[in-house]
């Protein structure tokens, strides 16, 4: 109790300078982020499935927040986060939170990405200090307009943004009990108070920022509710996504499993509430539920204190916060936008195969210049088609091509040794179930056999769970062996990093040969 109380806090602290950057960079003022980091922080750990899951704004948020704000105002996004909650609330009563996780990797990292960029493109304005207004909604428009005005640009505030981001990035190596963030926020603000500095800041944009919450009912008009029914289902896909991936990751890092359904549930009913107080979407955050494991974090205490902390803040300190220069907010999302880019993830998937790469790059493209509701959806499309395409192909495999092991009799198995047969391609719609019945198998076993020869290809979601799994197993003590793979998914693995995680000695040709490196392993 007392690690998850002591973890709690540092979150509560980490959270702050996160939740009043994402409000700000949505189009809404500051307090909104901290009132749905509070609200909506406390509802998810109190009734969500996971027992380490941190919730709140997130940056996945930003792009879809903004673009409401700017057709609907703030009415208009009340409304849409209220029925995407029950939306959320349907998809966990309906038990469709095992669907969710079968959305495609590349269809997630290009969205991911391009929200990322998206982020970085819209905090461009305050990093220059610009004060011309009317910035363009267009990605590309926008970009024409900071190099129009580049001659406005505020060498203060540039200043101040390059010292948020060198704090940000090169705290954690002086400690990482304290975020880079929170002492950037600190520091700058405080300069820039007692220096005089001339730039934008939280109260020269927002004025002083309320301290309390006040419960408004939004005016719904009736005959207007279905503009409302495409951005409340991209809230409720991309916060369902969101939060079960996060909870996920944290099931690795503790070694439980998060209860899908109920998550979407508290997910829901955290968005039904939180705007009815003043905030905006929220869901469960990956990072700040990884700095609550890394912390001692193990029950929803630690997420209710992070929420009470932030409360605690917020109500005493809140004033303060008006003294935040917008450059240093800008800097802090800079990083935030860097770190949700997963470029590496991004790059990996370009090295694979025509059909992931080709969901990839549209997701990007379309939500960077058209929109992330229409990049989901073309996205899920796309992906669905391309892997009908790939069946069809994968039937020209012939059975020659297909491993042939020598042994057939599992009775010879010796004690300690697991196996585990993939039969049939290894695509997103498998994917998440065969990685976590190998999880299973491999904590029951000194040795996995992963048994591949009926597999005809491995697509990169399959290549992500893949990866995930062994991860698990072996962090759990296990040795993993692959066995009988055909020739184009041996290179697809390869180059996907899968045999040099197991050890290149620990991939064979059949099964055989796998079974007697097992027995000496058991032996060892």
């Amino acid at each position: 109790m007392t690690k998850d109380v002591l973890s709690g806090i540092v979150v509560g602290i980490v959270a702050l300078p996160l939740a009043i950057a994402f409000a700000v960079a949505s189009g809404v003022s500051p307090e909104k982020g901290l009132i749905t980091a509070v609200v909506a922080g406390f509802i998810i750990s109190l009734l969500g499935g996971s027992r380490v899951q941190i919730g709140g704004p997130t940056g996945a948020f930003v792009v879809i927040v903004y673009s409401i704000v700017e057709m609907h105002g703030l009415e208009g996004l009340m409304i849409s986060t209220i029925l995407a909650g029950f939306f959320l609330v349907i998809f966990g009563l309906l038990r469709l939170g095992t669907l969710l996780k079968f959305i495609p990797h590349p269809l997630i990292v290009g969205f991911t990405s391009g929200i990322a960029l998206v982020i970085f493109s819209i905090q461009v304005k305050d990093a220059l200090g610009i004060d011309a207004g009317g910035v363009p909604s267009g990605f590309i428009d926008k970009w024409h307009y900071y190099i129009s005005n580049l001659g406005d640009a505020n060498w203060a505030a540039i200043g101040i943004t390059v010292v948020t981001i060198g704090i940000s990035l090169g705290f954690k190596k002086i400690t990482s009990k304290i975020p880079g963030s929170f002492i950037a926020i600190l520091g700058v603000s405080l300069f820039v108070f007692f220096a005089d500095v001339d730039v934008a800041t939280i109260g020269s944009a927002f004025g002083d920022l309320p301290t309390e919450f006040h419960f408004v009912i939004p005016g719904i008009r009736w005959e207007m509710i279905h503009t409302y029914i495409g951005p409340a289902i991209t809230i409720a896909l991309l916060g369902g996504i969101e939060s079960l991936l996060s909870a996920v990751v944290s099931d690795g890092m503790i070694g439980s499993t998060h209860r899908s359904n109920t998550e979407l549930i508290g997910q829901g009913i955290a968005n039904i509430v939180t705007p009815l107080l003043g905030g905006i979407p929220a869901t469960g955050a990956i990072a700040r539920t990884a700095t609550n494991v890394k912390n001692g974090g193990r029950t929803p205490v630690a997420g209710m204190v992070h929420a009470v902390t932030l409360l605690l803040i917020m109500l005493f300190f809140g004033s303060y916060a008006r003294l935040i220069p917008l450059s240093c907010l800008a800097g802090i999302l800079m990083v935030v936008a860097y770190n949700m880019s997963e470029w590496k993830s991004f790059v990996s998937i370009l090295k694979g195969s025509v059909f992931d790469i080709l969901v990839l790059l549209v997701t990007f493209v379309l939500t960077v210049l058209v929109d992330l509701t229409v990049a989901i959806e073309v996205g899920i499309v796309l992906a669905a088609l391309l892997f009908m395409k790939r069946m069809a192909d994968a039937g020209k495999y012939s059975d020659n091509e297909l491993d042939v092991d020598v042994i057939e009799n599992y009775s010879s198995i010796p004690k300690g040794v697991g196996i585990f047969e993939i039969s049939g391609p290894f695509f997103f719609g498998s994917a998440r179930q065969y990685a976590e019945w190998m999880k299973a198998s491999g904590q029951k076993h000194k040795v996995l056999i992963i048994r591949m020869r009926h597999v005809p290809f491995v697509d990169s979601t399959g290549m992500h769970n893949l990866k995930e799994a062994i991860r698990n197993v072996e962090r759990g003590g296990t040795n993993v062996l692959l066995s009988g793979i055909n020739g184009s998914v041996k290179k697809e693995l390869s180059q996907g990093g899968v045999f040099e995680l197991v050890g290149k000695n620990h991939v064979f040709s059949n099964f055989g040969d796998a079974l007697s490196e097992a027995r000496k392993l058991v032996i060892a």
